[in-house]
């Protein structure tokens, strides 16, 4: 049996597939630029999903802030190891960048628990002690979002939130959209810590081609 082996070509080879599959099944589809393009191919790439055409969205300038932000060497925050594990740390580093997960941290844990709130709240409320300009990454769960948006007093530099699921996700997206953050969110139920993460490496790979 034929098939293709090579892990860049098979990457090329699928965004191919993906340019076709927009251009034959939805010929009207406009991006706003070319690193939009990037960032929601990469999306469709990652689930195989071409409703992220529609539902993921962003707020005015949102690329261009995350873009300055990185350059000025933010810390990345995620919800879960799985979305720290899927972000490129060499490009990261690369740009002076940090990137943290604060969701097993014992301190985390112990709060959770006295306090009846999810790790991913108590997280995002430690995460917030730090110093420095953050953008924060949530996939999975929507209670670090809602914490978020309740609890910063001063605004991230971008919020990734795309959490997934059934109870809380679209609630929680829909607040960051409505919000005054600088965002890139999902609408409805979809997403995941691997969107969160092409979503950042999308950004990434972009910036490391502008060297």
């Amino acid at each position: 049996m034929n098939f293709i082996q090579q892990p860049q070509r098979i990457e090329s080879t699928s965004f191919e597939i993906i340019d076709e599959i927009i251009a034959t099944e939805f010929p009207d589809y406009q991006f706003a630029n070319e690193l939009e393009k990037k960032v929601i191919t990469r999306a469709v790439h990652t689930t195989a999903d071409f409703d992220w055409l529609e539902i993921l969205k962003f707020s005015p300038d949102a690329l261009a802030t995350l873009q300055t932000g990185i350059y000025e060497g933010c810390t990345f925050y995620t919800d879960t190891t799985m979305a720290l594990s899927g972000i490129n740390k060499n490009l990261l580093k690369q740009f002076d960048c940090d990137i943290k997960c604060y969701i097993a941290d014992p301190w985390v844990a112990e709060q959770a628990k006295a306090q009846s709130k999810t790790r991913s709240m108590i997280a995002v409320e430690k995460a917030l002690k730090d110093e420095g300009n953050k953008v924060f990454v949530f996939g999975n769960a929507p209670t670090a979002l809602f914490q978020l948006l309740e609890s910063a007093v001063n605004k991230p530099v971008m919020t990734i939130g795309v959490p997934v699921g059934f109870v809380g996700a679209a609630e929680s997206k829909q607040a960051l959209y409505e919000s005054n953050f600088p965002f890139i969110t999902a609408l409805g139920r979809k997403g995941g810590s691997n969107v969160a993460a092409a979503i950042v490496n999308a950004v990434l790979y972009h910036m490391r081609e502008a060297l």
